[in-house]
C-alpha cells in the first residue's frame, strides 16, 4: 500500500547565527594597526623631510658664512694695499663710487635675512669681481711703476748724456778758445826797420831833420810790418804810446790820445791810434808824423807800438839842446 506522505508535524530544526563580531573586531584592529602604520611612516618621513632641511639651512649658512669672509677678507686685502701704496690708495679713491657701488650689492646679498643660493652665487661673483678690480688695480700700478723706473732710468742716461756733452761741449769750447786764442795771437802783427826822425818845420814849410830839442816840432815814425800769414787782410789799429823825458806819456786832445787794453798790462794810455789797411801775407812800410802841442824838451823820448794788445816794436830817440846822439 502505498504511503502517503505528510508533513511532519515536528518542525525541523534551525541553524544557529553566525557570530561576526571577530570579524568586526579584526577589520577594526587592521584599520588601527593601518593607520598607526600610517602614522609611524608620515611622522618619520616627516622627521626626514626635516633633517634634510636642517641639513639644507646648515649648508646654506655655512655658504653664507664662507661668502661673508670672503667678501670681509677681500676688503681687508683692499685696505691692506691701499694703505701700503700711496699711489694704489691714490687710484682706488678715484673708483670710489664704483667700488661703492660693487661693494654694496655684495653687503645687501651677505646681510639678506633669508638668503638663498642664488643671492650667495650672485654674491660670490660680485666677489670675485672684487677682486679683479683689486688685481687690475695692482697691475696698473705696477705697469705705471715699471714706466716710472723706465723713465727714472732714461732720465739718468739723458742726465749723464748731457752730463757727458756738456763736458765734450766744455772740452771743445776750450779747445777752440784756446786755438781761437792762439789764432789771435798768431794774427798779432810785428814791427821792425823801426826808426824815429824828429824833424824841424822852415817858415817855408821845407821839413828839415834835427837832433836839438829846441828845434824839433814833430816825430817822423815809420817802421815795416812784416808778413803775416794768419792775419787777414783789413784796416788794423795801431797804438802809438810815446813817454817823454820825465817818463809820462804823451796824450793830447789834439793827438785823440786815450786808453786802450793791454795783454799783460792791463789799461795803458796811448797817444795816437794808427789806422793801417795790411794785406795778409805782404809786408808793409808805414809812416806818419806825430806833431805834440807841447815844446819837446832834451832827453829820451821813446816810442812804442802795440797791436792787438802786444807791444810789436819800439825805439828810442834823444834830443839835445846841441844835436842828435842815439
Amino acid at each position: 500500500m502505498s504511503s502517503t506522505n505528510f508533513p511532519s508535524a515536528t518542525p525541523p530544526a534551525q541553524e544557529p547565527k553566525k557570530d561576526n563580531r571577530g570579524l568586526i573586531y579584526g577589520v577594526l584592529i587592521a584599520a588601527l594597526l593601518g593607520t598607526w602604520g600610517y602614522i609611524i611612516y608620515d611622522k618619520s618621513r616627516t622627521k626626514e623631510v626635516i633633517q634634510q632641511k636642517d641639513v639644507q639651512y646648515a649648508a646654506l649658512d655655512s655658504s653664507k658664512n664662507m661668502v661673508t669672509k670672503e667678501y670681509e677678507d677681500a676688503l681687508l686685502r683692499l685696505d691692506a694695499m691701499t694703505s701700503s701704496n700711496s699711489r694704489l690708495d691714490s687710484l682706488v679713491k678715484s673708483k670710489d663710487k664704483e667700488l661703492d657701488g660693487l661693494k654694496g650689492r655684495i653687503r645687501g646679498l651677505v646681510n639678506k635675512q633669508n638668503a638663498t643660493a642664488a643671492d650667495l652665487k650672485e654674491a660670490r661673483a660680485l666677489i670675485a669681481e672684487l677682486n679683479g678690480k683689486v688685481d687690475g688695480y695692482v697691475l696698473e700700478i705696477q705697469r705705471l711703476q715699471a714706466e716710472n723706473q723706465q723713465l727714472t732710468q732714461d732720465k739718468a742716461t739723458l742726465t749723464t748724456q748731457k752730463a757727458e756733452l756738456e763736458t765734450n761741449l766744455a772740452s771743445t769750447t776750450s779747445e777752440k778758445k784756446a786755438a781761437e786764442e792762439k789764432v789771435d795771437i798768431g794774427s798779432t802783427l810785428h814791427a821792425s826797420n823801426f826808426n824815429i826822425k824828429p824833424i824841424n818845420i822852415k817858415g817855408s814849410g821845407k821839413e828839415k831833420s834835427t837832433s836839438t830839442a829846441k828845434k824839433a816840432d814833430k816825430f817822423r815814425i815809420s817802421f815795416d810790418l812784416d808778413e803775416n800769414l794768419i792775419a787777414p787782410s783789413g784796416s788794423k789799429d795801431l797804438y802809438i804810446v810815446v813817454t817823454d823825458p820825465a817818463g809820462k806819456v804823451v796824450s793830447e786832445q789834439g793827438l785823440n790820445s786815450g786808453t786802450f787794453t793791454t795783454r799783460k798790462d792791463g789799461e795803458k794810455q796811448y797817444t795816437n791810434k794808427v789806422a793801417v789797411d795790411y794785406e795778409q801775407g805782404m809786408k808793409k812800410n808805414v809812416s806818419f808824423d806825430l806833431q805834440q802841442g807841447d815844446k819837446y824838451v832834451p832827453g829820451n823820448y821813446k816810442v812804442e807800438v802795440y797791436h792787438n794788445g802786444f807791444k810789436i816794436g819800439e825805439n828810442t830817440v834823444a834830443l839835445k839842446k846841441g844835436g842828435l846822439f842815439s
